[in-house]
């Protein structure tokens, strides 16, 4: 690249089109880490995200798990917060406004359910606001309807669900996939033939802990889903199985937490990333990670970050 006439380096181009959505930068707040967005506005530049995820929303208002529900391990955490959350329609008449008079942000909504017919309404609701970009499934639930097993883990169930949701959206569809499986390029595959705009993954980690001294489980549900950069070497590992099993854009997440992080998901096949665990350290995240992204592009003279996705070599 040559020099730039005034001895500057060029910017380089971080926006990335998911879907159809243009994002200003890669960088997503993941679900069930950054609130419903109004929270953190206080804390950081919600317009210099490429989008936020907003805590998963069910149908009827969610109370969550009982105490102890986070428990710190080396390098991750769990969490068994169990889906609190206000609601659909408290959520668009209570949060929706406020994030409405935002400028230039991308709001995801993450929704999810116990039965094909809970995600149905759960998105009918949705349907009546303004302001929401796009909708991202979140499979990981157990489908009360066929022996509690999850929705992400059946094909079939998969399918059903991700139908359901996509006959009923007025808006693209990410489908956040678990990594409790056997084969995710299968479930991959599943989840766009049956109409997904996109996939995410991956969703936690099953996983538990014992407190040696009371021999009790360190969490109140038992097991938890494990975060954090414990996993991410998995995380890596499977959205680049993903990404040759469909065409449509992922979304890589799982312990990121530099810039370096981001770009090696990309390079695996990921057209944006999602941020979470790292929010519960630090709180600016998000923001700190996007600055030091584009520092990471001007050193390396990436003119476009959209021309990483993919870019693995194997020679």
């Amino acid at each position: 690249m040559s020099a730039h006439p005034s001895g500057r380096r060029p910017k380089s181009d971080l926006s990335v089109n998911l879907a159809g959505i243009q994002l200003k930068n890669p960088i997503i707040a993941a679900s069930g880490t950054f609130g419903y967005g109004v929270e953190f506005e206080d804390v950081v530049h919600l317009d210099r995200l490429g989008g936020f995820v907003v805590k998963g929303l069910s149908r009827e208002p969610m109370a969550g798990n009982p105490p102890p529900r986070l428990y710190e391990t080396a390098a991750g955490m769990l969490n068994a917060i169990g889906l609190q959350n206000i609601g659909a329609r408290a959520f668009i008449d209570e949060k929706l406004p406020k994030l409405r008079e935002m400028k230039n942000i991308v709001v995801l909504a993450n929704v999810f359910g116990y039965t094909r017919e809970d995600y149905e309404q759960t998105i009918e609701i949705l349907n009546e606001g303004e302001g929401i970009d796009a909708y991202e499934l979140n499979v990981s639930c157990p489908n009360t309807s066929h022996g509690g097993l999850q929705f992400g883990s059946d094909p079939r169930s998969l399918d059903e669900v991700v139908t359901t949701a996509k006959r009923t959206s007025r808006r693209p569809l990410i489908v956040k996939l678990s990594p409790n499986v056997t084969s995710i390029a299968q479930m991959a595959h599943v989840a766009q033939e049956a109409g997904a705009d996109a996939i995410s993954l991956v969703n936690t980690f099953v996983a538990m802990a014992i407190d040696t001294e009371t021999r009790k489980p360190r969490i109140a549900n038992v097991t938890a889903g494990l975060s954090g950069p414990a996993i991410k070497p998995i995380a890596v590992r499977m959205v680049y199985d993903a990404s040759k099993a469909v065409t449509i854009p992922i979304i890589g997440m799982g312990g990121i937490s530099t810039a370096a992080d981001i770009v090696e998901f990309m390079l695996a096949g990921a057209t944006a990333v999602q941020i979470g665990t790292a929010s519960y350290w630090d709180p600016r995240a998000t923001e700190k990670i996007g600055e030091a992204l584009e520092n990471w592009c001007g050193e390396r003279q990436v003119e476009r970050i959209a021309d990483l996705t993919g870019g693995l070599v194997m020679e």
